[in-house]
């Protein structure tokens, strides 16, 4: 069991935003094609022009998205200001492993909510903190 909690936060930790903006503040549209890559439950949104791109890696979460409202639904503002709050806790769980699971909590989101990271971050992200509140019985 240690060893599947310590996996859980090996994949949070390659969940984990990869993001380093330079201080873009504006919106970057990237080709369809360059958008999403899904490779078992592995989720990777990259392009090569920019710099950021998000990554997870979660056992069961592509399944679990199919079944969620579809992108398109939320606005990006709406799913920012959640993102926004619960980046900040789970940081704040990350930098308290006596009270929060370090297993659970492992490593910060290098998040800025200054930058527009474009719908197809924001969606994912968003849709990871509901996936990981279910799943691990978790309230941001």
């Amino acid at each position: 069991m240690n060893s599947y909690r310590y996996l859980i936060g090996l994949l949070i930790f390659v969940f984990v935003i990869i993001l380093s903006s330079c201080g873009r503040s504006t919106a970057v549209s990237i080709p369809q094609e360059e958008q999403t890559v899904m490779q078992g439950d592995t989720v990777r949104i990259a392009n090569d022009s920019l710099d950021y791109e998000i990554i997870i890696i979660e056992p069961g979460f592509n399944t679990w998205l199919i079944s969620q409202l579809p992108r398109g639904v939320r606005s990006q503002a709406a799913m920012d200001i959640v993102n926004d709050r619960k980046v900040i806790e789970y940081n704040l769980r990350v930098n308290q492993p006596l009270r929060f699971d370090p297993q659970l909590y492992p490593f910060p989101i290098d998040y800025d909510s200054r930058t527009d990271y474009g719908y197809e971050v924001t969606y994912l992200l968003f849709n990871y903190f509901n996936f990981f509140e279910q799943r691990y019985n978790q309230r941001l």
